[in-house]
């Protein structure tokens, strides 16, 4: 009997793990760029106010970004898209090291970077996934999908943070620049039958109408305020927990494992919110995931602070982290099918990278004027039992239209 029952098909297997094996190399590489904050500041002097901007900045492109690429994989098929989207991301870390002004951060680290990394994301990613198997493998293929970004993470924090002891963060990110290159064998697998849709009639009214259909819709508009708390929180994070770690006086390999500790367990998180879609409401699942973050947020603060209350609290936040993408892609399904998942999807999640921009340029304000995060701690908690509530009166039934289509 098959561990997956849903997934027992080869061709759908297939393009589940190249789609996240893509996702492994360009989240593993963004989730993991915290990690060069201190060294940058120490090499630069640029300051922490700047950087976190920069890393701010990438944020809300990464999420711009989401939308426009799922617009063009539903026009065009993914193949165009995720291609040139790797190559930016290659040529933006590859030119990150030789600039030395808060405009060349922000142009490198800030535009290129976030363009080519969001434009072989969740969006495209999911999108085309879901458009290449039946509706019941869905749930559990983009948990899975979601958790080879999680995957990516774990692998990519200590090898970077190991990059950055032997050949300083010039060469580490070079190096990743390099690495993120074995993405193309898996995108040209993934994409070797993809074309272009076919100009087939649309009943639905299009593109445009789609979107003006979803915007109109009041649960959609609900879940798009709580992925922005949920962006919020895992940029801050990403961006400043290393430094967390340093005022804590623990050293930076405790930071880096415990970014891998958090994809780690959102592997496992992944993987059950993704089984969990099949069974129960996703709104349920959503709350219960945001909620659990502000009781462990409240935990932490309490606890003293040793490397091991660290770990257990990436163990703890890891198992949610980015698990509430498969419950939010399926309530998007669900609510406007899939035909343009792929640009719907894409702007829930340019909502949760507006939260992302404001935890990680708040962060550093935070540091800058009171030089620790104590303040965002605590906004933490409260956006996250927002988000919880927020997420309750939503409905996943159907659309109108789309049950007499």
């Amino acid at each position: 009997m098959s561990l997956f029952p849903s997934m027992n098909h080869r061709g759908v297997w297939i393009t589940t793990l190249m789609a996240a094996s893509i996702l492994m190399i360009t989240m593993g590489t963004r989730q993991s760029m915290g990690l060069y904050v201190s060294p940058l500041n120490t090499a630069t002097g640029l300051g922490m106010v700047t950087i976190s901007l920069a890393m701010a900045i990438g944020q809300f492109v990464w999420g711009v970004v989401q939308p426009i690429a799922g617009a063009f994989a539903d026009k065009y098929g993914p193949r165009p898209v995720l291609l040139y989207g790797l190559f930016i991301l290659v040529i933006g870390s590859a030119l990150t090291p030789f600039v030395n002004s808060s405009l060349g951060l922000i142009l490198t680290l800030g535009v290129l970077t976030a363009m080519g990394s969001g434009a072989c994301s969740f969006s495209v990613l999911l999108g085309a996934a879901a458009q290449r198997m039946p509706a019941e493998s869905r749930g559990m293929a983009s948990g899975i999908i979601n958790a080879g970004g999680s995957f990516g993470q774990f692998v990519f924090a200590p090898i970077i943070q190991k990059l950055i002891q032997w050949l300083g963060w010039m060469g580490s990110m070079w190096s990743m620049a390099v690495l993120t290159l074995l993405a193309i064998p898996l995108l040209n697998r993934l994409t070797s039958d993809t074309h272009a849709p076919a100009k087939a009639p649309d009943p639905e009214g299009g593109l445009k109408k789609a979107v003006r259909d979803a915007m109109s819709n009041p649960s959609y508009l609900l879940l798009h305020l709580g992925f922005f708390t949920c962006g919020f929180h895992i940029a801050f994070l990403v961006t400043h927990l290393p430094t967390e770690v340093g005022l804590c006086g623990l050293t930076p390999a405790v930071a880096s494992w415990s970014l891998a500790l958090i994809g780690l367990a959102n592997i496992l998180g992944s993987l059950y919110a993704g089984s969990c879609v099949n069974v129960y409401r996703s709104k349920y699942v959503l709350a219960c995931m945001y909620g659990s973050r502000a009781v462990l947020i409240a935990l932490y603060l309490a606890a003293p602070k040793t490397e091991w209350t660290f770990y257990a609290f990436a163990v703890g936040l890891g198992f949610t982290w980015l698990a509430t993408v498969p419950p939010t892609a399926a309530i998007v399904g669900k609510l406007f099918g899939v035909r343009y998942l792929a640009t719907l999807f894409g702007l829930t999640l340019l909502s949760h990278q507006i939260g992302g921009f404001f935890g990680a340029y708040l962060g550093g304000l935070a540091f800058e004027s009171q030089g620790n995060y104590q303040w965002m701690w605590w906004a933490d908690i409260a956006l996250s039992g927002m988000a919880a509530l927020i997420n309750l009166p939503i409905k996943e039934a159907p659309i109108a239209r789309l049950k007499t289509a």
